[in-house]
């Protein structure tokens, strides 16, 4: 699957999603696919982002990152979207990016592509399948193919979500990702590269 273009396409406030982004990443490249990681644009008002020392180091660390373009989309194979639950649903930064992406979606560029997701939320009950599932609607629209995980895998029996990966990250929101994500992740790019390639062929 060497010719497999992948982008990684997410939004993560604290860290948490961008440690995702990251294994998957890894995970992908070592399935053969050229990656492109992306994060979004930060929307929020300084002051907001003052306001929580974790997220402002987070925004510190990563400001000088590259940010996500509509060519990365266009670009690739397969994109995997990630996004943390706000209110069960997806984050405004991801939502926005998908927003602009009319034109590309009107001249066809996004369809017939491998799509899928990944999300983390504070909570084992805060939102995460219904974040996922609305993530998943804006897919629908571009005529992407999207690449649950299901239960393909034993693993998905211990991570438990068959509609992508995600991560709970606890009362202090800081618990890092085990074994059981990272597995999850693993999997889940092996997957959309595999799929892609497939699609591609």
């Amino acid at each position: 699957m060497a010719d497999v273009k992948l982008a990684i396409v997410y939004y993560s406030a604290t860290g948490t999603v961008h440690a995702m982004a990251r294994r998957l990443r890894e995970a992908a490249e070592k399935a053969g696919a050229e990656v492109r990681l992306r994060q979004v644009a930060e929307l929020a008002p300084p002051e907001a982002i003052a306001s929580n020392a974790a997220w402002s180091q987070h925004f510190d660390s990563t400001k000088d990152e590259p940010r996500a373009t509509a060519d990365d989309v266009v670009w690739a194979d397969a994109v995997l979207f990630g996004t943390p639950t706000r209110y069960g649903n997806v984050a405004s930064q991801l939502k926005q990016f998908l927003d602009t992406l009319g034109p590309q979606w009107a001249r066809g560029q996004l369809a017939d592509k491998a799509y899928a997701g990944f999300t983390a939320s504070q909570t084992a009950h805060g939102g995460q399948e219904s974040t996922l599932l609305a993530l998943y609607h804006t897919i629908y629209h571009f005529g992407g193919v999207v690449v649950a995980p299901g239960y393909t895998d034993p693993l998905k029996f211990a991570d438990g979500n068959p509609y992508g990966v995600s991560h709970v990250t606890g009362g202090s929101n800081d618990a890092p990702l085990t074994e059981v994500q990272l597995a999850a992740l693993d999997h889940l790019a092996r997957r959309i590269v595999t799929v892609a390639g497939r699609l591609r062929a």
